[in-house]
């Protein structure tokens, strides 16, 4: 898997690492990272502080974790932006469905 997976020892906050590049090319790896033993979590936080580049293939994938998840997890949250990735998730609004720090 190129995405960094961490499950909280209480099961309760899985984050997932970006790498430098959040595309298409991730899309498997971001669905298994995500959807695995996920039983107890309640807060998902994405990490992009390696993500230099996203395109909209990236962001389609977030909503779209967002609304798999949305009944069983309460706090989705993106940190760690840099400011080029920040302008994008801006742009798209995301700051309306997301905690962006």
């Amino acid at each position: 898997m190129s995405l960094e997976r961490k499950l909280s020892a209480d099961k309760k906050q899985l984050t997932v690492v970006a790498d430098e590049i959040f595309d298409f090319g991730k899309v498997q790896d971001f669905r298994i990272a995500f959807s695995t033993d996920i039983d107890e979590v309640e807060t998902v936080i994405i990490d992009l502080h390696k993500t230099a580049y996203m395109d909209s293939s990236a962001l389609g994938m977030l909503l779209n974790m967002q609304k798999l998840l949305s009944g069983k997890v309460t706090i989705f949250k993106i940190v760690n932006t840099r400011p080029q990735v920040l302008k994008i998730l801006r742009i798209a609004r995301f700051d309306k469905k997301f905690l962006i720090s």
